[in-house]
Formats: structure tokens, sequence, C-alpha cells
């Protein structure tokens, strides 16, 4: 009998199916974390630290717990447990350990009647500070030795040499997240020494094997449940107000809940690092690439959250995807007492990519050659191997054609309006068309797909066949990119059955669906619901005794054999499995092996107009082609790309955090720039299937390389529109006019 037959449904693969938290999220009717309440709830409330580097001398919290309505104040000796967390190193401490290492860092958590008075009980906090010298330089840190990784790579032939030879610096500046949504949860004791905990997070599991620890309870003790989410590209996956929270309720007995503001939100949660990097591309004098050298060095902050990994990714995809025999790579990611960095959205390519393409436009230049031909005559495709680590690329891998595609969209028509929508500045009415130069980039990225480095990338998801249709258990967390919704057109394709419902679960039900980031979910935990999927599919047909399974039940020769009641007389049938993708190894002394599991390619084309008087820029179209594996959802793609893209925009020309000394100067939405609709550039796509030989259906992740290279894309049309070198994003009016 076939196990892996898949049948048409309505509302199965290839259909842009409407999501089910869609309606609610609209109509404001959908539970966000920071709408979670409770009987008899308390609210939390944070003190932190004035300064970038200081000592704590002393704190004194007798006033603040006097306040009538003051149920807790907890310092660092209060945690129970281990006084330390960390996703890959536990250095972070739960609250100031006597020397605050970043502006912003929590020193004591409050709980109270109400969010007035818990701010009045952390105001009340005497604190005595010696301030220290923060170290805030990168390069500097480096030659202090502050490093939380090294990560060489050294491939080929040292010595080889080209008649072509660019280099230069490179600098990205700092971009936050931005979530929609600030860090926010509930805790709920349960009265038995243990604990609830509804938070805003991408890997529930990650934070329960840190959370236990600190609380020095047992792990069964902890149940965290994923909750309602406004956004998270990274910010999410390193704990914030986690175990606060805990270490509240669990002192005073009753649920607590935390919502951070906007200003306490920057500090709150980890950010892109900010990098500097230097490379030198040699060729010869037909384009080809001989030899690529790099040194990169990106800023951890005060502790090391991802850090090792991001280095990793931005060292491992340091060349781009183009064929180069001899590479010299040394990344650094340095510790210092700038706001703490960690995953966000492209993790650590977004810094290469950018360097890397504005390095491959300087050598077409140099070269008197096409950018897009260069780019051409080096691509990589399946069968190569990866310029930086040796792996050979086994997977579909079609760089000429996401180059050929993208080029071959249409232009937009030239500026012939004096609509300041359609003009830099827009309606600041400060541009006229006389004074706009219109200029078009491009770049291209390659990207790994899950988690790399002989990592244990595993995903659990539990399909139930009831009565009334299908159930599918997992600990995954919807962030806001629709994977709900793919996860039940996964299982309606492979069970023929419509009615499905995807069911949050909490650590203490199921096993761990991973981390919602490296564009991994729709992959890894999709795989798992579609293996759970077809072994329930095949259960069902050998009880029911026929060929056909639907929402009706089991069918034989074209007649109902056994209905879903009766094929569930005895109870809910039920599949578990735990999803692993191609193993991957760690990296020998050279960086060299096979570390990771799957690739995707993207190419991206930026139109800009640019007031060259003024430095203002409009990006006029952003235009993308993207290996995508198999559409699962094309509107959610779209939605993924679009939404990717603008992220991309924004580091390209305005997204910055101002950090002054180690704080933040600009720590709010009106000074920090968001790209809006009105700065949303157009978008034409093509999205390239070649399925991958273990997602569901051929489906890729697609999450992450529309940010990558829309960012160098954008900087490159700015380049061409101004003749400037640029060498840093965000670019800045004064990048542009030189005042």
């Amino acid at each position: 009998m076939t196990t892996t037959t898949d049948t048409q449904v309505r509302g199965g693969i290839g259909e842009s199916v409407k999501r089910p938290d869609g309606i609610p999220k609209v109509t404001g009717n959908f539970a966000y974390a920071s709408d979670l309440t409770a009987e008899g709830m308390l609210w939390g409330a944070t003190l932190r630290s004035p300064f970038a580097h200081a000592r704590l001398v002393r704190i004194d919290t007798a006033a603040s717990l006097a306040i009538p309505g003051v149920h807790a104040v907890l310092t660092q000796d209060d945690v129970p447990g281990r006084k330390t967390f960390g996703q890959i190193v536990a250095d972070q401490p739960v609250l100031v350990d006597g020397e605050a290492r970043f502006w912003g860092e929590p020193v004591a958590v409050v709980a109270a009647d109400d969010p007035e008075t818990a701010r009045i009980a952390v105001a009340t906090i005497e604190v005595e500070w010696e301030e220290l010298d923060p170290l805030v330089d990168m390069e500097t840190a480096l030659e202090q030795d502050e490093v939380f990784r090294y990560a060489p790579v050294r491939r080929g032939d040292q010595q080889a040499s080209g008649s072509v030879v660019v280099e230069e610096y490179y600098e990205v500046g700092t971009q936050d997240q931005a979530p929609l949504g600030t860090e926010a949860g509930l805790a709920i004791p349960d009265g038995e020494g243990g604990i609830d905990l509804w938070v805003t997070s991408q890997w529930t599991h990650e934070d329960h094997d840190q959370i236990w620890r600190s609380l020095d309870l047992a792990p069964d003790q902890i149940r965290q449940h994923p909750t309602g989410i406004g956004g998270a590209f990274g910010a999410r996956e390193d704990m914030s107000l986690h175990l606060h929270l805990c270490l509240l309720a669990l002192r005073t007995g009753r649920p607590v809940k935390m919502v951070y503001n906007r200003e306490e939100s920057f500090p709150g949660h980890v950010h892109r690092h900010p990098a500097r990097l230097w490379y030198r591309h040699e060729a010869e004098s037909d384009g080809k690439l001989v030899r690529v050298e790099a040194k990169m060095i990106l800023d951890g902050g005060a502790y090391t959250d991802t850090t090792p990994a991001v280095v990793a990714n931005a060292v491992y995809f340091a060349v781009g995807p183009y064929n180069v025999d001899s590479v010299t790579v040394d990344g650094y990611g340095v510790r210092t007492n700038n706001p703490p960095t960690g995953a966000m959205r492209g993790f650590g390519v977004v810094q290469a990519c950018y360097a890397a393409e504005s390095q491959m436009d300087r050598l077409a230049a140099e070269l008197g050659m096409d950018p897009l031909e260069l780019r051409k005559r080096n691509a990589m495709t399946t069968g190569d191997a990866m310029p930086t680590t040796g792996q050979i690329i086994e997977t579909s891998l079609p760089t000429v054609e996401v180059i050929d595609e993208v080029a071959a969209i249409p232009l937009p028509p030239p500026l012939d309006s004096d609509d300041p929508l359609h003009l830099p500045g827009g309606t600041g009415l400060t541009t006229t068309p006389q004074y706009v130069t219109r200029g078009i980039g491009y770049a291209v990225s390659i990207k790994n797909i899950a988690f790399s480095e002989a990592f244990d990338d595993f995903a659990e998801a539990r399909v139930v066949l009831t009565p009334s249709g299908v159930e599918v258990h997992t600990a995954a967390v919807e962030v806001g990119q629709g994977m709900v919704t793919v996860l039940q057109q996964i299982a309606r394709t492979a069970l023929g059955i419509e009615q499905v419902a995807v069911v949050p679960a909490d650590t203490s039900v199921i096993g761990s669906a991973g981390s919602t980031s490296a564009s991994r979910q729709t992959q890894m935990t999709g795989g798992a619901v579609l293996e759970a999927s077809r072994a329930l599919r095949a259960v069902a047909l050998e009880r029911g005794g026929g060929d056909e399974l639907n929402s009706e039940g089991v069918w034989r020769d074209g007649a109902l054999a056994m209905s879903l009641e009766e094929l569930c007389a005895d109870g809910p049938l039920s599949e578990h499995t735990r999803f692993r993708h191609p193993p991957t190894v760690e990296p020998d002394e050279n960086g060299q092996g096979d570390l990771h599991a799957d690739f995707a390619v993207a190419a991206h084309r930026a139109v800009v107009d640019v007031d060259t008087e003024l430095g203002l820029v409009r990006v006029v179209q952003v235009d993308t082609a993207q290996d995508v594996g198999m559409v699962l959802n094309p509107q959610s793609a779209r939605g993924q790309i679009e939404g990717g893209i603008l992220q991309g925009v924004g580091l390209a020309v305005m997204e910055e955090l101002i950090v002054d000394q180690g704080i933040i100067r600009n720590a709010s939405f009106t000074d920090y720039l968001l790209p809006t609709f009105l700065d949303a550039p157009d978008v034409e796509m093509v999205l390239l299937e070649e399925p991958s030989p273990w997602g569901p259906f051929g489906a890729k992740g697609i999450g992450e390389p529309p940010t990558i290279s829309s960012t160098p894309a954008v900087a490159a049309a700015i380049r061409n529109a101004t003749g400037l070198a640029l060498n840093r994003v965000p670019i800045r009016p004064q990048d542009i006019t030189g005042t």
C-alpha cells in the first residue's frame, strides 16, 4: 500500500489560503502577549542601569518595599539557582551582579498592584553607582582580545593573485528589528512551586532550558507556552523579561504581568550587529575571480548571546555565491559595552553581502565590465564547492537564473511627475524633478537554511485525527510569518482532510520544534508535520481497509468504508515524529567542512531617485528573483518577500540606532527612523521553483534572502546615481552631499 500519495484538497499546498489569525488581527481581537490577564494579577517593572559601564556600589530597596501596593522588589541576590543565562554561553546576569555592562541592563524588578505603583517603586529604589569607562570601539575591543569568537577560513593557494585588484573598508550601522509589539509576558504560579509562563519568544524550549536552571526547579515544574507575538525578526531569540516574571510570580504567589514600553524595549532585546569589514578581491582581466580576502569585526555588545553563530554565518558566506579557489577570511565577534546584539533577519550574511557585493561592483568598474556579466561569469551552481568552506553544493542553486530573471523584469517608467509623493523628500516639498538623478543597482546573495555546524537541529510534531478533523500539535512559534497557515496546508494535502487546526503546545506536552529563525520552520516543522501526516494516513487506511482518505473517512473502490467517527471510535488516532535535516559537521581549523544543510540564492535590482543637492533618496522599485524550492502559499510568499525587502531598504537609507558612548540616543519610533508605506517601493518578483530534496513538497525557507541583498542593491543604485563611493549603510543625506 502506498503511504506517501498526496491528494488534491481545498486549502492545500499551492493555494493562497486565508490565514486563521488574519481576521482576529485586523479587527483587534487577536490575543498578543501584552493582552493577557489573570485574576489577582500584579504588574512588574524594571530598574535599569543609566550607564553603559558602572560598578554597583550600593542598592537599597527598603523605601520601595514600604510603598502600599508593592509586593516584591528583587535583585540578583534573590535568584535561587544559576545567576546567569544565555543561549550559547550563560554569561549574562539575571540582574546586575555588581557591575552594569550595558546601558539599560536590568538591575532590579518590582511587582505591584498596578503599573503606576510599579513605576513609582522602581524610581524609589536607592542606587549608588561608580561610573566606569565603557569599551565602545570594536577595533579597540579586538586589540584588547575581548573576543567572543574568532572564525577563520583558509582555502586554496594562499599565494594566488590576480592581475586586477580592488580593496576597500566598509561599515554597517546598528539596525533594530523594530517589532511593533514590545516584550511582554504573564507568569502564573501553580500553587505547587511550579509556574506557567506565556511570553514573547521564538524558541520556547531553549528559553525553558535556561529558566529552570536559574529558578533552581525541576524542568517539569515550568511550562512555557507559545503566545501571540507582534513581530520578532530575531529580537525574541534571546530572553528578556522571562526570568524576571517567573521570579516575581514565585515570590508573590500571584500572577505577574510585564509589558515593556518602547524606550526600554530598545535595550531590552538584541539588535543587528554593527560591523566593520575590509575586503580585497583579485581577478584576471576576463573577470574570473582568483582570490578573496576579508577581515570582519562584528560588535557583540556586553554578552555572548548568539554572536558566535552570527560571526560564523558572516564568515562562511563572506564571498557570496561565486566560485573562487583562494580565500582567506578572518571573522571576529567582540565584547564591548554597547547595546546587546544577536539574531536579526539575515543573521550575519547581511553585513557580509553588503561588503562583498559592493566589491563586485567595484571590480566590474575596474574591469570595465557589466556588473551582471561579472557575477554570471563567477556564479556558483549545483555541484560547485562553497568558496569558503569547500562544501559541495548538492542541492539546487540557480544563481545565473535569478540574475537573468531579475534583469528581465521591466524597469519603471522615467520620473515625469512633480507630485511630491513621487519625489525624494516626499511631502516635505523639498525637491523638484530637475534636481533628481535616477540610479540602478544590483546585488546577489546566498544564505544557509536551518541550523549549521553539527547542531542537532530537529522539530517535533504530533498530528491527531479526531471525528471532527485533524489537529497539529507543535511548539513552533508563529511570529507573524504565516507558519500556522502553511502547516495546515501541508496536513490537508498529506491527509486529504480539509478540517485542520494547529494547536500550540507547551513545553510539558511536546518536544522542541526549534527556533522560529534561520528560515527553518517551513522546512523543519513543515517536514515534521508532513512526515507525521503521511504516517497517520497509512494507519487510517490500514484500519479502514481502504485506498483513499478524505474529510468523511476511508474509502474503498469509490465507496465509504469507514467514517471518521468509526475510525476514532476507540479514541483519536495520533502520530508523533521528530524530523531532522541532513547532518552537518563542525568546521575544521581552516573553516572547512559540510557545515550547512541547504542553501538559497536571490538577486535584487533597485531603482532609486536621488536629489544630489539635498542628499535625499526615494527608492522607486526593488525587484527580485528568488530561489524558493516550491511555493506552498503564493500570497504568503509574496508577503514575506515584500516585508523582507522593506527591512533591507530601511538598513540602506534610514534605520540606525545612534549609540553614543554605549548609550542609545534615539530609543523611540519618533527618532529611530522606519520605512512607512510612503517609503515602500514597488516590488516585482519571480519565484524560481527548483525543489529542495528534503523540504516538504520541495519547499525552501524564504524569510531571510529578501533582506540580505536588497540593502546592497539599493546602495549600488545610489552609487550609480551619484558616482560616490558610499562605503557605509545606512546612507545618510550628509554622505551624499558631503556636508
